[in-house]
């Protein structure tokens, strides 16, 4: 038989077997602080970083400010603005005045936005090499008016009368000289949000 069932010797038997329970404490008081080592208290399947957090799958985050404002249209480029003069005629009887507008069109894919107020517009009537009339020359209380601009949906402004008469900064307050007339050719050049057309729209007077 093995000597460590039934052990032999001098000593009494009852010393052995007291022996073999403080080696067997000892070996299991061992083996509790290697498991206490390994497996912390309340670990269990709790994630030991912030980012082994999951979030469950139907809360969605709240928007930031930015994440916000990334979605709204930005500001059109200068380059996807097709700015175009309009005349509600092309030849004007004698004492008739030309009204005057201007169409913008987003020529880009997304849709944006253009100051489309009176601070950013211009008219300018033009014959040959002379500069006759602008529209901010005397112009009062100018307004910016931010406007959204959908991809192939031009807008139309309001139009506004020419009196046929020449303007300058210094004619605000006399009377103006008119302009020649009897088949007279002009041509009438519109700017929006910055942008100048690149064609004007001509017209004659009589």
């Amino acid at each position: 038989m093995s000597t460590l069932r039934d052990p032999v010797g001098p000593k009494d038997r009852k010393v052995y077997i007291r022996r073999r329970i403080l080696v067997l404490a000892g070996l299991l008081a061992v083996i509790a602080v290697i498991v206490l080592i390994i497996v912390k208290p309340g670990s269990g399947d709790a994630p030991d970083r912030a980012s082994d957090v999951k979030v469950p799958s139907d809360i969605a985050p709240t928007p930031t400010g930015d994440a916000k404002t990334s979605k709204e249209p930005q500001a059109c480029e200068s380059a996807e603005l097709r700015v175009t003069a309009i005349t509600n005629k092309t030849d004007y009887a004698e004492g008739e005045l030309p009204e005057l507008s201007l169409s913008v069109e987003n020529t880009g894919s997304k849709a944006c936005t253009a100051d489309l107020g009176t601070q950013g517009m211009q008219f300018v009537i033009t014959s040959g090499d002379d500069q006759v009339w602008r529209s901010v020359d005397c112009q009062t209380d100018p307004e910016s008016k931010m406007v959204i601009l959908d991809p192939g949906k031009p807008l139309e402004s309001e139009a506004i009368s020419w009196d046929r008469t020449r303007s300058s900064e210094d004619t605000c307050d006399v009377s103006r000289e008119p302009v020649g007339a009897g088949g007279a050719t002009y041509h009438l050049q519109a700017t929006a949000a910055g942008v100048t057309g690149a064609e004007t729209a001509p017209f004659l007077l009589n």
